[in-house]
């Protein structure tokens, strides 16, 4: 039983590889240097390691004129380019729903037989710590409660009213929903189909396969990835100075003198180098144990201690004022929702807001794009597509609106009807420690802030590690196994730009960076255009080979007696037509 099982999976790959696969006889990394215990391309690594140093030493040596030229070239493409963010932004989600909601919906990524690698909960986990977990810390208490002092010109409130609140909550939900987990979406459907499915590298270059065909294996391809490991090296690295920033503050203003008083902790580029050390020594022990037993196990606690720390605020904090609020903001999110994807500002007030935040997150989000969506394509094999969209677009943007209701909605809910010490406090300190302000006011709150310092760190390390994972794919040609001592290479090589520039030029560098990292969202956004009709193309192929009387007769071929199988072999064929058909015929 079990040899007539393993015929017809044998066979069905077969069938993908001969009727899915492109016809070329290159494969992922087949022209890699094997040596001292790492497999790399040749063109891709090397370059990638030259443009990293060049820029690091470029941006130390000039200091505060790198910063300059930095923030003149993001406002150049935030004042004349915002508009052109937000539209593609609003094409990503209707073509990554008409991808799920149409016939393509029940093409199975990595092909007909393709089983997924992990359950559910633990790929939701995975997802979320790749995607927004660090996000969600930083700017979970921070961004409503500039909204409420600041309302954004969309709306028309009075500054620290109730419908400041309710605009506070609608742009942060606006800002966190729906659209940037529709790029990560798109981008990591592209890559799995085009990996799993036809066979090419797990790079961003494969996605341009019906465009370029065998020149992605040249220069072109190798622009595409060089762009890719630029932008996510530096974005891990610029996420790096964010996090260590809102670790050193946070336990200096948990075990400092303004909560429990044990211990003076210092804030500055000493601590936080010393942070991004212990840290990238964390997150390089996770890249070495591997994806199963390093990032997932990581991501597992992180959703643990997420929904510890969620419950504990629901119970202790104002708890008919948080779902108040996340329902109410959830019900002005939508009822805005279309005229909020569109607004430019350009027609009245409003555009400040646009271009400081919602074109900020968009560009960033499209530069984060490759990591994200490359690790996301990585963990998603033998889903569907419908299963896919559902995972990646719907489920992980209404978490995150509970989570903003629960820690914004508290943080406001301190600023409208408390003493406004957490608004206080972010005015005074700054965006770092609104989180352990707003922990603070409700009992265990130094307890609660040492669990969100924690959950701050593991997100690091999950988000180092991943990135790992992303780079080492880029760099060794595409390939899905990578020796051990290079994803330590490139965990160590993230750890080391970030404390490097740290101590060359202090935040200002990594504001520079990050400004740098936002630019390439530009060019990433023409190129995502183009990927949603190589997706579509692609899509659109293999629904007609599955619909094909040549796949028809290929599966039944698999029932004939010359591989001899029995009745477990006819129930494989079975669900191998119903996967393909829907279960008609």
């Amino acid at each position: 039983m079990a040899s007539s099982e393993d015929d017809v999976d044998s066979e069905t790959h077969g069938l993908q590889v001969d009727l899915f696969h492109p016809e070329t006889e290159r494969e992922p990394g087949d022209g890699n240097i094997e040596r001292w215990g790492f497999d790399i391309h040749p063109v891709v690594f090397p370059t990638a390691l030259l443009i990293i140093a060049v820029f690091v030493a470029a941006t130390l040596i000039l200091g505060p004129e790198a910063a300059s030229i930095y923030s003149d070239i993001r406002g150049f493409f935030e004042g004349n380019f915002g508009w052109f963010y937000l539209l593609s932004v609003n094409i990503f989600i209707v073509v990554l729903l008409f991808f799920a909601i149409s016939k393509y919906g029940k093409i199975r990524i990595g092909g007909v037989e393709a089983e997924t690698e992990f359950s559910t909960f633990s790929w939701m986990s995975m997802l979320f710590s790749a995607g927004m977990g660090i996000g969600l810390m930083f700017y979970s208490v921070s961004e409503p409660l500039y909204y409420v002092s600041n309302v954004p010109g969309f709306y028309s409130a009075q500054a620290g009213t109730g419908e400041a609140g309710i605009a506070a909550m609608t742009q942060t939900f606006f800002h966190w929903g729906f659209h940037p987990w529709a790029i990560y979406g798109l981008v990591g459907l592209g890559l799995a189909f085009f990996s799993f499915n036809r066979g090419l590298p797990l790079t961003f270059r494969s996605i341009f396969w019906p465009l370029l065909g065998e020149r992605i294996y040249e220069w072109p391809g190798h622009v595409i990835d060089l762009v890719s490991v630029f932008a996510t090296l530096f974005g891990l690295a610029t996420s790096l100075g964010l996090g260590v920033a809102q670790i050193n503050t946070g336990l200096s203003y948990i075990l400092g003198s303004s909560m429990l008083g044990v211990a003076n902790i210092p804030t500055g580029t000493v601590p936080q180098i010393i942070l991004i050390a212990a840290i990238t020594l964390i997150a390089t022990a996770s890249v070495a144990a591997g994806l199963d037993g390093g990032i997932k196990r990581l991501s597992t606690l992180n959703v643990y201690l997420m929904f510890t720390l969620l419950i504990f605020l629901l119970v202790v904090g104002p708890t008919i004022f948080i779902f108040g609020s996340w329902v109410q903001g959830l019900g002005a999110y939508f009822g805005s929702l279309l005229t909020l994807s569109f607004f430019t500002g350009a027609l009245g007030e409003g555009s400040t807001t646009v271009h400081a935040w919602t074109v900020f997150y968009w560009a960033w989000w499209i530069a984060w794009s490759p990591f994200v969506g490359m690790f996301v394509a990585r963990i998603s094999k033998g889903r569907t597509i419908r299963e896919f969209v559902l995972g990646v677009l719907v489920l992980p943007s209404l978490f995150s609106t509970i989570w903003l209701a629960a820690f914004g909605g508290s943080g406001l809910f301190n600023t409208l009807m408390g003493n406004g010490s957490v608004l206080a406090t972010y005015n005074d300190v700054g965006q770092t420690v609104a989180m352990f302000a707003m922990l603070d006011q409700f009992p265990l709150g130094a307890i609660s802030g040492l669990l969100a310092t924690l959950l701050v760190v593991t997100f690091f390390v999950t988000s180092s590690d991943s990135g790992s994972l992303v780079v080492d794919h880029l760099t060794s040609g595409g390939k899905h196994d990578v020796p051990r001592a290079q994803r330590i290479f490139w965990a160590l090589t993230e750890g080391g730009v970030a404390a490097l520039l740290l101590y060359g030029g202090g935040s200002a560098s990594l504001n520079a960076l990050q400004t740098a990292a936002i630019a390439t969202g530009f060019p990433f956004a023409i190129v995502l255009l183009v990927m949603c009709y190589t997706v579509y193309l692609g899509l659109r192929n293999e629904y007609q080979v599955l619909a094909s009387e040549e796949f028809k007769e290929r599966i039944d071929e698999i029932t004939d007696e010359d591989f001899n199988i029995n009745t477990t072999g006819t129930e494989v064929v079975t669900d191998i037509r119903e996967r393909t058909t829907g279960g008609d015929d």
